[in-house]
C-alpha cells in the first residue's frame, strides 16, 4: 500500500475515458472542446482515503454529465 508519510491517504490511479469523444472519433469527427485523446483510457492520480473517495474526487473533476466514464480504480 503506497501511503505518504504521516498520512493515511493513498494514491489511486483512476482510468477514465469520455464516451462522447469516443463515439465521435469512431465517426472520424472531433469533439468541439475535448481532445481526441480522451477516446482512449487516460489515467489520473488521486490522493484519497479509499476507493470510494477517489471516485468522488474524480467525478467532481470529470463529471459523468460531460461524458466521462470511470473504467478502473486501483491503488498505485
Amino acid at each position: 500500500m503506497n501511503s505518504l508519510p504521516n498520512d493515511n491517504r493513498t494514491i489511486f490511479h483512476v482510468g477514465l475515458h469520455n464516451r462522447d469523444v469516443r463515439a465521435l472519433v469512431k465517426e472520424n469527427q472531433s469533439h468541439s472542446f475535448i481532445n481526441d485523446c480522451w477516446a482512449d483510457v487516460r489515467y489520473q492520480e488521486v490522493l484519497a482515503d479509499d476507493e470510494e473517495m477517489a471516485r468522488t474526487i474524480i467525478v467532481s473533476r470529470f463529471p459523468p454529465e460531460d461524458g466521462f466514464v470511470i473504467d478502473e480504480v486501483r491503488m498505485a
